[in-house]
């Protein structure tokens, strides 16, 4: 595998594979790399002839008194697990080649409406920065597919509604959370939880799950926000926020839509949590 910090080493090597007719799968990463990405890359590896990931933590994504500077960085057991599952090239930029101009006179993208709400609100310029850093790597890459996670629900609809509001000729795929053995959303911010904290956060989905049975047998959404919200700060969480969502245009559900989202974000100590589930009532 290459690793490298240059753009045109990517875009020359993307060019003699295009010569050739074959086809890219892109995975954007933030490094500290676990099971979850590792699967990301894999279903990358099973959908083209090759497979480029990036790490970069991306500070326009990060507000004030957030962990940008804490961020673990692994790079040498990232390329590792990388090479395993089969990338060809890694892309391992610095801000100073991303935003050269720095980030205040940085053009951004922004989608609107979706990137105002639960995440977006309590993370104010999160998902401008999400939108920027996945648009900017899309143009150096030009991947005719890429890989993300469902664990960022919001994420990956922004990405979505980005890519075809831009007429990006680009075909996103979400992969399935992948989920330690307590049921716990795999997270690089997992890492800062304590092993009692750990087996706590697991009344994330436990709740989740709860709460789309009662969903299925035809409980009002407030009562069963309701209901949850409670369970989850008797487990020791400060609440966030806990949503559900019509699962494709992300409004706020009613009572007579079928295909419906349910996502929270929760702090265990300073430690936030995010994960979703997706329901399909008949």
């Amino acid at each position: 595998m290459i690793t490298t910090e240059s753009i045109n080493v990517i875009r020359e090597q993307v060019r003699a594979w295009r010569i050739k007719g074959e086809t890219v799968a892109f995975v954007p990463t933030m490094g500290n790399l676990h099971l979850g990405h590792i699967t990301l890359v894999k279903e990358a590896r099973s959908r083209a002839d090759h497979v480029i990931a990036s790490i970069f933590v991306n500070p326009m994504q990060f507000g004030q008194n957030e962990d940008l500077d804490a961020y673990p960085k692994t790079l040498i057991d990232d390329q590792q697990a990388l090479i395993a599952a089969g990338a060809e090239l890694l892309f391992t930029p610095t801000p100073a080649i991303i935003y050269p101009k720095g980030m205040d006179v940085q053009t951004f993208v922004e989608v609107p409406l979706i990137s105002d709400q639960l995440c977006g609100e309590s993370r104010p310029g999160h998902f401008r920065g999400v939108a920027t850093i996945v648009c900017k790597l899309f143009n150096i890459v030009q991947p005719d597919i890429a890989v993300f996670g469902q664990k960022d629900f919001q994420q990956l609809l922004v990405i979505k509604t980005m890519v075809e509001d831009l007429s990006m000729p680009i075909e996103i795929v979400g992969v399935e959370t992948i989920r330690e053995a307590s049921g716990l959303a795999m997270s690089s911010r997992n890492g800062y939880l304590t092993s009692a904290q750990k087996q706590q956060a697991a009344v994330l989905k436990q709740t989740l799950d709860k709460m789309a049975n009662e969903l299925c047998s035809g409980k009002q959404i407030n009562e069963v926000i309701k209901a949850a919200q409670q369970v989850i700060a008797s487990a020791g969480f400060r609440n966030d926020y806990l949503d559900i969502r019509h699962a494709k245009s992300f409004n706020k559900a009613l009572s007579s839509d079928n295909e419906l989202v349910i996502l929270v974000a929760a702090y265990m100590g300073d430690t936030r949590l995010i994960d979703n589930l997706v329901v399909r009532l008949n």
